[in-house]
């Protein structure tokens, strides 16, 4: 039964209201909304003009409206009288087809036709630095294989226990923090969910990290590559696909790796569309800093190079830790939370639609003997590189839509031409004197 936000605010004593739209740069925008309005923002949506945000819209396009979805209110346990609500955008009474949430939920609906229901979990790696931004906030994390570091986890316990006691609060299931292999860099599990879901906690979890680190006095950066040297942000998305029976139709204990042929099928789905993928899992210049990085002060990148998959492996792009399921590596802390999960359902269900053949899987150190492996992919080495892959690949923007392939595509180009254009310091300090 969908929720009555005016009744849920009077329940709750909520005041206020975040409706909230995630934009194709993965921008979160939102209007505050007292709950008087709420009622008629519940049925017909709060104004936006697109064009302000990362969306293709013109100034001459009609007011977008972000309608929220009861079902996704979140009462802020840290301010108790706003409660946030993801939104899902309109035009002109038709959902904007470009818009994130939308792309997601209309794959949610074309695995639904065949019976299926893609469940996924995400590891999302962040770093606590200071205000400015110029440094990690805890000068005495200076360890060399700081992983796990219990001295410095508990440095910052104040801010890591306040938000797992958020998440519990909000039953998401929250069962390990740990601080993470970079200097100043955590990571903070729950459970997994149905990848609609999946997506809404993660994009009010990066908001929810941000603020609470704002209000210790500090800065929280889901940036790829923050920090020469270190390694980088991830975003890992662990994947299973259940059917109607809520039996996992990936597993098949007798099948090698567990996996059945519908889930080797999807698993193809990756490997043939990842290097067009990276677009969309890691969508910004200083993306390819983490994918292609030179080997980090702890001794691994913790990052693929190449279009691989594996068994429980983590030097690969897919590792595959158990019957059922698999985990995608490729994506970083930059990534669109619902396009994240919504590029790994298109990639997948084109998989299956096409039998699609995931190819050897290697047991090796990538990082080691990474440089025996001949015929895989080197994933793009640069935003340009992966632009160009994803405008190459009919398929994949056919799957996800080519009003968004198209927008996707249009803004992205223009990121990638603003970068070119703008004068490094790396320029003055090396060519001033040709």
């Amino acid at each position: 039964m969908t929720k009555d936000l005016s009744a849920f605010a009077r329940e709750r004593g909520i005041k206020y209201f975040m409706i909230s739209y995630t934009d194709l740069f993965g921008g979160q925008r939102a209007k505050l909304v007292p709950t008087q309005a709420i009622a008629d923002m519940q049925e017909d949506g709060a104004g936006f003009a697109g064009f302000a945000t990362w969306l293709d819209l013109s100034p001459a396009h009609p007011d977008m409206f972000a309608v929220p979805d009861p079902d996704s209110v979140i009462q802020l346990p840290w301010k108790p009288d706003v409660a946030w609500v993801a939104a899902d955008c309109v035009m002109e009474g038709q959902p904007l087809e470009q818009a994130p949430r939308n792309v997601l939920k209309a794959q949610i609906a074309k695995a639904a036709k065949l019976g299926l229901n893609v469940k996924t979990g995400v590891e999302a790696e962040f770093f606590l630095i200071t205000e400015d931004g110029a440094s990690i906030s805890d000068a005495a994390d200076t360890a060399e294989k700081p992983c796990y570091d219990q001295q410095a986890v508990m440095r910052r316990y104040d801010v890591i226990a306040e938000i797992c006691d958020y998440m519990l609060e909000l039953g998401w299931g929250a069962y390990q923090n740990d601080h993470e292999d970079a200097n100043g860099q955590f990571e903070m599990n729950w459970e997994f969910d149905d990848a609609l879901k999946t997506a809404d906690k993660h994009s009010f979890f990066k908001f929810m990290v941000k603020s609470i680190a704002e209000k210790h006095g500090l800065r929280a950066t889901f940036m790829p590559k923050p920090f020469a040297g270190q390694t980088g942000n991830g975003c890992h998305c662990h994947v299973s696909v259940w059917n109607d029976a809520g039996e996992n139709a990936f597993s098949d204990k007798n099948a090698p790796f567990g996996l059945s042929a519908k889930g080797k099928h999807f698993l193809g789905g990756i490997m043939n569309h990842a290097s067009a993928m990276a677009a969309i899992t890691n969508p910004t210049v200083n993306s390819y800093k983490r994918i292609n990085a030179p080997r980090t002060i702890s001794g691994a990148t913790w990052a693929p190079n190449s279009v691989t998959w594996t068994g429980n492996n983590r030097t690969h792009m897919v590792r595959v830790p158990g019957p059922g399921r698999f985990e995608l590596r490729l994506p970083d802390g930059a990534v669109n939370p619902y396009l994240l999960q919504a590029v790994i359902i298109a990639a997948g269900l084109d998989g299956m639609a096409n039998a699609a053949d995931p190819g050897p899987h290697y047991d090796i150190d990538m990082y080691e003997e990474g440089h025996l492996v001949k015929d895989a992919p080197r994933l793009p080495l640069n935003l340009l590189d992966a632009v160009r892959e994803f405008g190459r690949n009919e398929a994949l923007q056919a799957e996800l839509g080519m009003a968004f392939s198209k927008a996707f595509l249009k803004l992205k180009q223009k990121e990638w031409n603003s970068y070119v254009s703008h004068f490094s310091q790396w320029e003055r300090e090396n060519t001033l004197d040709i």
